[in-house]
């Protein structure tokens, strides 16, 4: 069934009315729902209302709220993915499928390697784009939750604040390095951080910066991975051994 996201508590509300000319196209051209249709709302703090269509007209979409779906049952844990920025839209690419994974929060991440140069007022732009991507995908994937995507953070920042997860990985082209699987095998993490580098790897000292602070170096595998294969592949990893 067709969902979209509302940015407030729906709590005890029994009506909506959508007035946002983005979710008002999309309900009333693209997905062509009339009157008496039936869609999924849902709300800021991930619950589901099955929502009958009363009326819809170029400006709004009102709407009937039924008793919630489920409640909030999305990730056993929580997954953060602090991911470098490639060459190119590829990281539209990588929020893509992230979101897709049920990723909670993607930090777009710059390293002493990383190639991309991001200004402000770009960096405001892409923002919005992969604000949009995440709102696309989570609806397509049928997520109750839209992932959190940070502001560009440098590797440092990153490191420095990641007190709050229970496992923290940096996989890494490295010699000294444990398989991911053997790692996961020895973990029951609730809230977990993966960074992923850039072309070229992370820097011997942005390693070593993050091991000090909890940070396990680990192998994806004997093959050498894209920024975006790598951050898919380390997700997806996860997420199968941990759901």
């Amino acid at each position: 069934m067709h969902r979209v996201f509302c940015g407030c508590n729906l709590t005890g509300r029994h009506d909506l009315e959508i007035h946002d000319k983005d979710k008002v196209h999309h309900i009333r051209n693209v997905l062509r729902l009339k009157k008496s249709d039936t869609l999924v709302v849902c709300d800021a703090e991930g619950f589901e209302y099955l929502s009958i269509i009363e009326a819809v007209s170029s400006k709004c979409v009102a709407l009937k709220l039924q008793p919630i779906i489920p409640e909030n049952v999305e990730n056993i844990f929580k997954l953060t993915v602090a991911c470098a920025i490639p060459k190119k839209s590829k990281f539209e690419d990588i929020v893509d499928k992230l979101t897709q994974l049920g990723v909670d929060r993607i930090i777009p991440l710059k390293t002493r390697r990383v190639i991309v140069k991001v200004n402000k007022n770009n960096e405001i732009s892409k923002y919005t784009r992969w604000e949009k991507i995440a709102l696309n995908a989570s609806e397509q994937s049928q997520r109750n939750i839209l992932p959190v995507i940070d502001n560009v953070k440098n590797m440092e920042e990153v490191i420095s604040e990641s007190c709050g997860y229970d496992l923290k990985l940096i996989p890494t082209l490295e010699k000294d390095t444990l398989p991911i699987k053997q790692v996961l095998f020895n973990s029951k993490p609730k809230n977990v951080l993966v960074l992923i580098g850039p072309e070229g790897d992370f820097s011997p000292d942005e390693v070593n910066s993050a091991k000090q602070l909890g940070c396990i170096p680990v192998s994806l595998g004997r093959l050498v991975l894209r920024v975006e294969t790598a951050a898919v592949a380390a997700a997806a990893i996860l997420k199968y051994t941990y759901s």
